[in-house]
């Protein structure tokens, strides 16, 4: 090619790029350059998924966060956190071994220092990071995430800090006496950081200093790491009992998103919560979502109270129900029966008897709002339990969530905690807020509602106990002895191809309820942690 026409392909190249097809313009360039500058696309390679982490674990070891964050997709926020790290964690003498990577998944160890006031511990654990594309530049990058520099870091604003105590450490101990600690009983961990929170100064102990992780979250307390000096612990007397929590443990173990409640119906005294969940939330106590058929506990004090039907009288379970033009079915293979009593109706947990009878007069729009909250006292936040708690929602609607309501769908949300509440009010007539640390002990007036007749509780119970021997939860309790009692659920949520497990019960003086996200009916999962634990109270 002559030099004149060189120059015009390349005047053209020109001419292209100043017409502002950049991208074709870049391609053309780099294809005249040998490409060096091209952006690179795809999964990113082993060996550059092996660069990437090498340099970044190095400047991290080094302490040079501002150089190990240009290694990341989110460089700010990496450098903050690895900042912190060194200067308010006070980690030190780092060293970072990277494991095998699976593709671009890399498992590191970490050993390291913390060093504080003339104290000084080793630090060792282990954790994971992935490697991406980055979105413009094409560079191998860390997929950044608080949990890359410690597994404990779960949400953004998460950090690590070593420093005194903000609370003196504390003996939690169970209504025997006995020590309850973190290693025996996993789950109570984020209850105990709770309960040290707010009664470390009450329960008189000293505080330590200790490397934690302070989230971001106002409602999570800190989660201690490690110890470098110990403090005194002061004793703090719990409502649990030691042998029920031991049975929630190995119970909700069983299940994958678990948590279960037991209550002393009697007192009010929480006697075990427990959860097994990824992300180390106490839904036992803070969840809230839907509770499915475990709601027609209320449902049904409502239809009673209000005069509609009684536990002898008709609630007629047609295959389907239509309240203002949404149709409403039972579950699969339920034979209808247009003759049922309410007894009949609740034991099989047939959904369109219910929805059939909430458009009874008196009933309005907030009948089940106000049973709940006045007999159940339920949905009024004012429950006081030692710890964060969520004391349900069952709000006062129209249209077709006045239905779903009624089974536990629509808006109505409870957690296990509520609907263990819920079964000892049904079974004794008296609403005893629960509570885990005793009242008394820093002067908390707990909430109060009027319960229900003596009628009414003696109903509710009878067709809980018909459903434990004869209905759809007579498979979970079968072999338990003593006065037994329950009600399953499962409930529907958005995005879910399985329904949520529930299930309710008693067993003499303890009430239990339990919920496994997916679980499916209630029997399937929930059913059979309820009855461990209430097996363990006998």
């Amino acid at each position: 090619m002559g030099r004149g026409m060189k120059a015009a392909v390349i005047g053209g190249v020109f001419a292209v790029m100043v017409g502002g097809a950049g991208y074709g313009a870049y391609n053309v360039m780099s294809a005249l350059d040998g490409g060096a500058d091209e952006v690179r696309t795809g999964p990113p390679s082993g060996d550059e998924v092996e660069e990437t982490t090498g340099k970044f674990f190095a400047a991290w070891e080094k302490g040079q966060a501002d150089a190990a964050a240009e290694y990341t997709n989110d460089d700010a926020s990496a450098r903050a956190l690895l900042r912190q790290y060194a200067r308010d964690a006070h980690i030190e003498d780092v060293t970072i071994t990277p494991g095998t990577a699976v593709g671009a998944k890399v498992p590191f160890a970490v050993k390291a220092t913390v060093s504080y006031d003339g104290r000084s511990k080793p630090l060792t654990y282990k954790s994971q990071l992935t490697v991406v594309r980055g979105k413009t530049t094409g560079r191998a990058l860390v997929d950044w995430a608080p949990s890359v520099v410690h597994p404990e870091l779960k949400a953004k604003g998460d950090t690590l800090v070593t420093a005194e105590s903000a609370n003196p450490p504390i003996e939690a101990v169970d209504r025997d006496g006995t020590v309850l600690t973190k290693e025996k009983y996993p789950s109570l961990g984020p209850v105990l950081d709770t309960l040290r929170e707010k009664y470390g100064d009450q329960a008189g102990g000293r505080p330590g200093v200790e490397l934690v992780v302070r989230h971001a979250s106002p409602q999570i307390a800190d989660t201690s790491l490690l110890t470098l000096a110990e403090g005194e612990p002061g004793k703090l007397e719990t409502t649990l009992s030691a042998a029920v929590q031991g049975a929630a443990e190995k119970a909700v173990a069983e299940f994958d998103e678990s948590s279960v409640v037991a209550v002393k119906p009697s007192t009010g005294e929480v006697l075990a919560v427990a959860n097994h969940r990824a992300d180390g939330f106490n839904a036992a106590f803070q969840g809230r979502v839907a509770p499915g058929s475990t709601m027609k506990i209320i449902t049904a004090a409502m239809l009673i109270d209000n005069g509609v039907t009684s536990m002898d009288g008709p609630a007629p379970c047609p295959d389907q129900a239509v309240w203002q033009g949404q149709v409403f079915k039972n579950l699969t293979g339920m034979e209808p029966n247009e003759s049922a009593t309410l007894a009949n109706s609740f034991q099989r947990s047939c959904n369109t008897a219910f929805i059939k009878l909430i458009d009874e007069k008196p009933l309005t729009d907030s009948s089940l709002t106000e049973e709940a909250q006045e007999r159940f006292g339920l949905g009024r936040d004012d429950w006081k339990t030692g710890i964060v708690s969520f004391d349900g929602s069952v709000p006062a609607v129209s249209g077709p969530d006045r239905a779903a309501g009624a089974i536990g769908q629509g808006q109505v949300q409870m957690n296990p905690l509520n609907m263990a509440s819920v079964t000892a009010t049904a079974i004794t007539g008296t609403f005893r807020q629960p509570y885990l640390v005793a009242p008394d002990l820093d002067d908390r007036e707990i909430a109060t509602a009027k319960g229900l007749s003596p009628a009414t509780s003696s109903q509710l119970k009878q067709m809980m106990r018909l459903t434990a021997t004869q209905g759809t939860a007579a498979e979970a309790m079968s072999g338990l002895g003593g006065d037994i009692g329950a009600k399953t659920g499962s409930a529907e949520v958005d995005g879910q191809t399985v329904s949520n497990s529930w299930f309710t019960g008693f067993r003499d003086d303890i009430a239990a309820a339990a919920m496994t996200e997916e679980g499916g009916h209630g029997g399937d999962a929930a059913g059979p942690i309820v009855a461990d634990v209430l097996r363990a109270g006998g």
